[in-house]
């Protein structure tokens, strides 16, 4: 030992016979070896030399008996002692690989089993019980933390304990003796600990120790049965007589069968030479026949493995390991915990298991407790079954949440196993408990059954009638059986599993058998098969079918009084905040939205989506003004409906060339699943085990029928017998392995004990050779397994390899389709098969077929040639023409800004974006794709497309639609985002590089998103109520959110959690979720959602576009208003004249230099003109009084006030620096509001250069702070 451990413990005192002496420095002593446990290595020294001084034998237990009035050196004794009995596979976190640390794991458990011998003392327990009895007589008020302190102590030094695993080099006791353990239960039992365990139980002020004393039930119980329980100190029944016997007569007739093969070996004449025979037809190593030279009696076990030396089994091909196996203990043990599981049940089971289970849902546990809880609900409800049956002693317990938690845990442990593969052993025992609770939950529904009780009996059908109908109940055992695998799970598992089946089984079939129709949940899983994109039928727009439209849709709204429902009304949804659809194309998108609801007649819809939209849309009046009346609303509706509203076309397919024939005959697959109820059929749910996966595991159970209860031999029969003889199945089972075994069976000397196997194995066997009497490749057949189509062609016959699959043709049929195939084939129709399909005279006809029985018959070579066209591949090839066309177009718009986007809308043959690139390419005109990307100014990174982005057409814009032909193509636009996205994301990078604030960047990316108008109206009308801070969270959520997921690179639903009642106060109310609904946010799904969460599937652009709607919307830039409100409105239009001159500067130069026309600029001047002056109109009609907003936060004001000086510094800057900076051409709206957030990011659209800006900026911050 250690010298400072030696000197440590050599001052805590002495033992002098039976008496301790402690010595003055006792209780520093003490907390120093705490303090020593706490700074011990990786390999448990500290730990291994206190337990080899037996410091807790010889001096922590007769300090807590003997001196156990000092209340600080009982504390600290106490503390030491469940540090020092901490499980070793805590201390070392699994059971180690490493030989070295293998060794020590078993010291330190070696050292446990020695203290948990010296626990097993009434002394002992006697000092804890009065301690923690004194403890518990406490009320609240009085009890102090350090007292809550040490009962929890107490319980964890009993639990760790009595975890203390047995030795078997030690302990080999056999059945009724007393081991380590049970002498330690008995002095539990002695003192009174296990009446302050059942009070711990069943006291409503006590409920936190309710894990606590769970584990301790547990850990007691640990090598106890239910039935040794029940059973205990009672005389035996007649069943379990009968069950004796029975074995007792099995065992006589194998010692029979012995003794007679004994005999038979034994020759009737005694001879001294063994003799050396020769085995004709039996050949040896060589050619010559085998020399046998043992005794003749004994040649029928001969075999050639004999004496060969036996393979070793890969690891991870063996078998799993079984538990340990249970032991009977001392019958006086036995009957005390008889009592204790008696009054536990009638006292604190139910209030128990519910506190356990509340626990456990709210996850307030450590991991893997609900073992717990699974092993006690199976042990009392069994203990209960066999004791009395009283179904309110374990009614907790007894429900359909409780099949739903242990199905819930079934799967999850299942899931592991095949996951965590090096924890698959803990994986498979888990699993096995929650088995057995599902097992018991059945047994005592079945008992509830034979209750005499009416309710019960009630309440059981009820239970039965529920776990009958979901499918997930009715599907466990199946899949289980199905997933079945030796190597991972035990031989205990598998009779588990086969018994609860079984009971399963005729449950069910016994409640079948009471009820004429049975009705079950049916989930399936359908396929829809769609030959390229059907668009569905377009509704009929005749004027006729118009007429009457209207009348049915007017009777329905004049009949509901133009009320709508709330649930309709809150379904409604105009307009995506998250889109990158522009608002004008939303605002059109919803007008036809509403013309379809019309044309379809569904009135109230249409109605709702107009009203929506006009709460989204309200300038304009273009869906009727707010005060509008419901005749009014009638005539818009009737105009919408016969309105000729542009309809956006989807974008073109870019045809992609196949690999194989085959590939051309695939249909896409789409997977849905539909839950639908159905007619139970009991014969076609036992189908569903007729599977060979499934059989398997019962014939390997079937192996050991020799070690097998006649129970378990009793459920593998029954299961065979309703294949083999319910389904007519018995040629599934012709394998040569299952021979094997039946010929095991019937060869048995104890034959006789399993009557019943020996009865089914010679009805499969009579069975198959009456079958090979007819089919001559039954032999054939034994050595596979079969599955249903097997077993029907072994049985009924064998058909040709694609005799079924093909469909049949007719000599009219095929006549009939050469003859429409020559009379279409020249025709200039794009797709012949379409054509053929409505002509042929069987109507059922799939494409496919068609295609195949064309090849087939030889007038096409391959399908390829009748694959169906599609959109965008009929112009392959390039014409002289249209490559000079091409070249012409490359040489005229090789300098502009979008060469490619240019050459587009100029080709006369439209193709598609990818195949114009590759022209360009193989013509030599370009080398590279990047010469085709939209140019940027650098000096502008910023700025975006207007129609990407969401914005209203601004000045460029219009001058860049007059020198355009016409709008782009959606293929080529959606090509030209891409490009542009690409481009921004290379300056980005570069930019980024330089930047010094990340902070500075979030927020600079954050004011650059465009905010969006009609968010804007619902967020200044949320400020007016009060709810500026509440809008302020949820922006800084939203930004958070989207930073986290460009950081990770992951995207989850992110829960939005209120923390304070204000931000709580906002959520619940129907204005501010509506504004959560607009921005794209999900409202809770279920009972187990209690908050609003950020849907994965938003990017993280979305998210700052989102984000930046929330900020209060500004009619101007706010850049030259004053603090104290005194602006009037002529001033600030003068302001705006300064800065649409300026403008207008900006816009000549950069015409000039792209090479507009001066006509074209001209038109584009009248029409900056035009709306300057309706501006200087709006100004003068509206009376505007500038006022700070009551509602906004601090932050807000403050930094309102902070950047006013330096937007008019860097305006003033603008106008100085002017000529040398004429690339720029955001306009200064954009610029305040770049600068308001931050002055050096990478998206601020300033005229000054970027190291001028960035000074200025710095020097504004620090005026601020100044």
């Amino acid at each position: 030992m250690n010298c400072d451990l030696l000197a440590t413990c050599s001052a805590l005192g002495y033992l002098e016979g039976d008496t301790y002496h402690k010595e003055a420095e006792c209780l520093e002593s003490v907390k120093d070896l705490i303090r020593y446990l706490r700074h011990e290595d990786d390999t448990r020294d500290v730990r291994q030399q206190l337990g080899a001084g037996q410091i807790v034998q010889n001096d922590l237990l007769p300090i807590i008996v003997q001196h156990g009035q000092d209340k600080a050196l009982f504390d600290a004794c106490i503390r030491l002692m469940v540090n020092l009995t901490q499980p070793a596979m805590l201390c070392f976190g699994k059971v180690p690989d490493d030989p070295v640390f293998r060794h020590h794991f078993l010291e330190v458990t070696a050292h446990l089993q020695a203290c948990k011998e010296a626990f097993a003392s009434e002394a002992v327990f006697g000092i804890l019980s009065e301690t923690l009895y004194t403890l518990l007589q406490l009320d609240w008020e009085q009890r102090q933390e350090e007292d809550n302190l040490l009962i929890e102590r107490i319980l964890l030094l009993v639990r760790n304990v009595l975890h203390v695993p047995a030795d078997p080099c030690e302990e080999k006791k056999v059945d009724d003796d007393a081991s380590i353990h049970d002498r330690l239960l008995w002095a539990i039992h002695m003192s009174g600990f296990d009446d302050l365990i059942k009070f711990l139980a069943s006291a409503q002020s006590e409920q936190q120790w309710s894990m606590h004393v769970l584990e301790i039930i547990s850990l007691m119980f640990r090598d106890q049965t239910p039935e040794a329980l029940v059973s205990a100190g009672q005389a035996r029944s007649a069943e379990e007589k009968n069950r004796d016997g029975l074995e007792l007569e099995a065992l006589r007739q194998k010692e029979h069968a012995a003794k007679r093969s004994r005999t038979f070996q034994r020759g009737t004449r005694h001879s001294h030479f063994g003799g050396s025979y020769v085995v004709q037809g039996l050949k040896s190593i060589g050619d010559n026949d085998v020399i046998y030279h043992r005794n003749i009696h004994n040649f029928k076990n001969h075999t050639h493995d004999s004496g060969k030396a036996v393979r070793r089994v890969p690891k991870r091909y063996r078998q799993a390991r079984e538990c340990k196996d249970k032991r009977r203990s001392a019958l006086n043990v036995r009957l005390f915990l008889r009592e204790f599981c008696v009054d536990f049940l009638e006292n604190c089971y139910n209030r128990l298991m519910y506190l356990v289970k509340e626990s456990l849902s709210r996850e307030q546990t450590q991991q893997h407790d609900e073992t717990y809880y699974l092993w006690a609900l199976s042990f009392f409800m069994a203990f209960n079954r066999g004791n009395g049956f009283r179904a309110d002693l374990v009614s907790e317990t007894m429900s359909i949440r409780a099949f739903h938690y242990i199905e819930r845990n079934i799967t999850n442990y299942y899931e592991m196993l095949l996951t965590d593969r090096k924890e698959a052993t803990s994986w498979s025992r888990r699993m096995h408990l929650a088995l057995k609770a599902y097992q018991e939950l059945l047994l005592t529904v079945n008992e509830m059954d034979r209750s005499q009780d009416e309710s019960i009996r009630q309440s059981s059908s009820v239970i039965k009638s529920n776990i009958f109908y979901l499918m997930e109940y009715r599907e466990i055992f199946v899949t289980l059986l199905r997933k079945y695998d030796e190597t991972k799970q035990p031989h205990s598992y598998l009779i588990d599993l086969v018994e609860s089946t079984h009971l399963f089984m005729r449950m069910l079939e016994r409640f079948c058998k009471g009820r004429n129709n049975l009705m079950v949940q049916k989930k399936k899983v359908r396929r829809r098969k769609s030959q390229g994109k059907k668009k569905p039928p377009a509704p009929d727009t005749s004027p006729e079918a118009l007429v009457e439209s209207w009348k049915i849709v007017e009777e329905e709204l004049k009949a509901i009084g133009f009320q709508l429902s709330e649930s309709l009304t809150e379904g409604i949804v105009p307009f995506d905040a998250t889109s990158e659809t522009p608002l004008e194309d939303q605002r059109t998108e919803a007008m036809v939205r509403v013309q379809d609801a019309l044309l379809v007649r569904t009135g109230p819809e249409a109605l709702g989506m107009l009203r929506a939209a006009r709460e989204v849309w309200p300038e304009g009046d273009v869906f009727g003004s707010a005060d509008v009346d419901p005749e009014e609303e009638l005539e818009l509706l009737k105009q919408i409906l016969y309105a000729n509203l542009p309809r956006t076309s989807p974008p073109e397919p870019v045809a992609e060339e196949y690999e194989d024939d085959a590939a051309e005959l695939e249909e896409e697959e789409m997977e849905s699943i539909q839950v639908s109820e159905k007619e139970f059929d009991f014969l076609d749910f036992i189908k569903r085990f007729a599977q060979p996966t499934i059989v398997r595991p019962y014939l390997l159970l079937l192996k050991t029928y020799s070690k097998n209860t006649p129970h378990t031999n009793h459920c593998i029969a029954r299961m065979l017998h309703r294949l083999a003889v319910d389904l007519k199945m018995d040629a599934q089972l012709f394998q040569l392995s299952v021979f094997n075994l039946f010929n095991k069976i019937l060869s048995d000397p104890a034959a006789a004990a399993y009557r019943e196997l020996v009865t089914f194995a010679k009805f499969v066997l009579n069975r198959f050779f009456s079958l090979a009497a007819k089919n001559n490749k039954a032999y054939v057949e034994l050595l596979f397994w079969k599955n249903v189509g097997a077993v029907r062609e072994m049985t009924e016959g064998y058909s040709k390899e694609g005799e079924e699959k093909r469909p049949t043709w007719t000599e009219e049929e095929e006549e009939e389709l050469r003859n429409l195939f020559e009379e279409h084939r020249d025709s200039e129709v794009p797709d012949v098969v379409e054509t053929l399909l409505p002509l042929l005279s069987n109507s059922n006809r799939t494409r496919r077929q068609v295609v195949t029985q064309l090849v087939h018959m030889g007038l096409a070579a391959s399908a390829k040639e009748l694959k169906k066209q599609k959109k965008g591949t009929r112009i392959v090839l390039w014409t002289e023409e249209q490559e000079e066309e091409l070249q012409m177009l490359h040489e005229e718009y090789k300098d502009s800004d979008d060469v490619l986007g240019d050459i587009l809308k100029k080709l006369t043959a439209k193709r598609s974006r990818a195949r114009v690139v590759d022209k360009l390419l193989s013509m030599g005109l370009v080398s590279d794709r990047r010469e085709l990307y939209k140019k940027r100014s650098r000096g502008a990174p910023g700025k975006s497309s207007g129609k990407s982005s969401g914005k209203r057409m601004t000045e460029e814009d219009f001058l860049d639609e007059l020198t355009q032909g016409f709008p782009d193509d959606p293929v080529d636009r959606d090509d030209e985002e891409e490009d542009e996205s690409e481009e921004s994301e290379e300056d980005e990078e570069q930019d980024r590089e330089t930047s010094q604030n990340r902070g500075r960047k979030s927020q600079s990316l954050n004011s650059s998103v465009e905010r969006r108008p009609d968010v804007g109206n619902m967020v200044n009308t949320l400020q007016q109520e009060g709810m500026s801070a509440p809008l302020l969270w949820l922006q800084n959520r939203l930004i958070k959110t989207a930073e986290d997921r460009e950081e990770d690179g992951l995207s989850q639903p992110v829960p939005i959690v209120p923390l304070n009642e204000e931000n709580e106060d906002a959520m619940d109310k129907k204005s501010f979720q509506k504004l959560l609904r607009k921005l794209g946010l999900r409202a809770p799904e279920n009972e187990q959602e209690t908050f609003w969460r950020i849907p994965a599937k938003i990017s993280v652009s979305q998210l700052r576009s989102a984000a930046a709607a929330l900020s209060p919307r500004e009619e101007e830039p706010t850049g030259g208003e004053e603090q104290d409100g005194s602006r009037s409105p002529a001033r600030e239009s003068e302001k705006e004249d300064e800065k649409e001159k300026d403008k207008e500067q900006e816009k000549e130069k950069d015409k000039d230099k792209k090479g507009v026309s001066g006509e074209q600029r001209a038109e584009a001047l009248k029409a900056l003109l035009l709306k300057r002056k309706r501006k200087h109109q709006t100004s003068e009609q509206t009376d505007f009084t500038p006022a700070e907003d009551t509602e906004s936060t601090p932050e807000r004001s403050q930094e309102n006030t902070s950047t006013k000086r330096s937007k008019r510094r860097v305006l003033d800057d603008d106008s100085d620096d002017d000529d040398d900076d004429d690339d720029e051409k955001e306009n200064d709206s954009t610029t305040a509001m770049d600068i308001e957030t931050n002055g050096d990011s990478d998206k601020e659209d300033i005229s000054a250069p970027v190291k001028r800006r960035r000074k200025m900026v710095l020097s504004d911050d620090e005026d601020d702070e100044d």
